[in-house]
């Protein structure tokens, strides 16, 4: 978790500055590919998944450890095979984890997020799931195992393989040339997140564009068929908490609402998108049919109000690198804690620039939590702990975050233009 937390103190501030410079970029070129709100709502999201990650909030059911411990047929000498085999086993898995996230209904709740932003940019590459508590595909790394591939190997690659797919998330590249038939590419990847007909569930490759084309699942971008970015029921929320659950609570309430006690146990595993037929009749759910001509969300906010998700943000960024910083001096239970604290922060402000009066409910929840911790700790977890400067500026961000949350509410500054 330590060298974890180390490596996204410099991940952090280069994705920013790379989504920051993508909108500029776009803005200078007359094609501006980035919405303000959904940027936010991206970054926030991204924040979420590395403090559940960093916390280690997951469970392994079959370790990787085991599996190379008890099945390694051989042990490559070579490092650099060695990782190589790691990369292209990570992407495999990758491959196949990713496929069937999209195919099965209760896998999709934990990639649904990634899917959500109705924009397509290197900011909603940031969305990441935060509701994959539980993880049962290691098994899938089962040919890196059996090479005898160290699990210290696989977890200096993984970051590295993820991180790596963060570029192609982009409109500002087009199709390029020979490495189209090699490695997934923007163009790719622009058909993987369209909800077009013709492209809808296709190139789930991570890197290595191969898969798809050995596994069937291969469509290359159209130029008569522009891709519309999103889901096809859309979250309508610039909340990533809310979206990561939104799809497992639909599942949730159709198996308690049907009458059919088949469906009650096979709603779980049938194909995305499939309801019960009683439920779906009496409780219908609103699904894009025409992409073409649908409203994308995007509630009215004003020019304060974006600055201020700006400033909410940013003071989110300040907190997490504080953390991420000091996780082995905060230690346990004060990184959970600290975790809540994030979550939290995450809630509030993007319920508010959602426009929901409940936002001054979560907005102050936050802060009586933080001027809480302030107090039980002397100090914001080791941070000068007693300098009364520091803790003075935290009071203040406190009680004027709950105020400003307050002054948006009630009077109704989230929904002039």
């Amino acid at each position: 978790m330590e060298t974890y937390g180390k490596i996204l103190l410099v991940a952090m501030p280069a994705f920013l500055i790379l989504v920051l410079f993508e909108k500029w970029y776009g803005w200078k070129k007359g094609n501006d590919t980035v919405r303000n709100m959904d940027m936010i709502s991206s970054l926030s999201s991204g924040v979420t998944n590395v403090t559940k990650d960093v916390l280690g909030l997951s469970i392994i059911v079959i370790s990787y450890e085991w599996m190379y411990d008890q099945l390694a047929v051989v042990h490559v000498k070579n490092a650099v095979l060695t990782y190589a085999i790691a990369f292209i086993a990570l992407d495999f898995s990758g491959y196949w984890t990713h496929r069937i996230a999209h195919e099965y209904n209760f896998f999709w709740n934990n990639h649904i997020i990634h899917h959500s932003s109705e924009e397509f940019n290197l900011a909603c590459a940031l969305r990441q799931s935060i509701s994959g508590i539980i993880s049962i595909f290691v098994i899938f790394l089962l040919p890196a195992a059996l090479l005898g591939v160290p699990g210290q190997v696989i977890a200096i690659v993984a970051p590295l393989h993820l991180f790596a797919q963060f570029w192609y998330h982009t409109q500002h590249i087009g199709k390029m040339g020979f490495l189209e038939k090699i490695i997934v590419t923007p163009s790719h990847h622009r058909v993987h997140h369209a909800i077009n007909k013709e492209y809808i569930d296709k190139n789930y490759g991570q890197i290595f564009i191969l898969w798809d084309k050995w596994f069937g699942t291969y469509q290359p971008e159209l130029p008569d068929v522009p891709p519309v970015y999103g889901i096809t029921r859309p979250a309508q929320t610039w909340n990533p908490v809310k979206i990561n659950f939104q799809h497992l609570w639909l599942l949730i309430t159709d198996a308690w609402r049907t009458k059919s006690m088949k469906d009650k146990w096979r709603i779980w595993l049938m194909p995305t998108g499939w309801r019960p037929a009683d439920v779906n009749e009496k409780y219908p759910v609103y699904k894009i049919e025409d992409v073409y001509h649908f409203e994308k969300y995007n509630p009215a906010s004003s020019t304060a109000l974006q600055a201020w998700s700006w400033v909410q943000l940013l003071v989110l960024l300040a907190f997490v690198s504080y953390l991420f910083a000091n996780i082995a001096s905060i230690g346990s239970p004060g990184i959970f804690i600290y975790g809540l604290f994030i979550f939290l922060h995450v809630y509030a402000f993007t319920d508010l620039a959602d426009g929901n009066v409940s936002a001054l409910v979560w907005e102050s929840l936050k802060n009586i939590f933080g001027i809480t911790i302030l107090y039980r700790q002397g100090g914001w977890f080791g941070a000068g702990d007693g300098n009364m400067v520091i803790n003075a500026l935290l009071i203040l961000y406190f009680i004027a975050a709950t105020f400003t949350t307050a002054w948006f509410v009630y009077r109704k500054q989230i929904h002039q233009p």
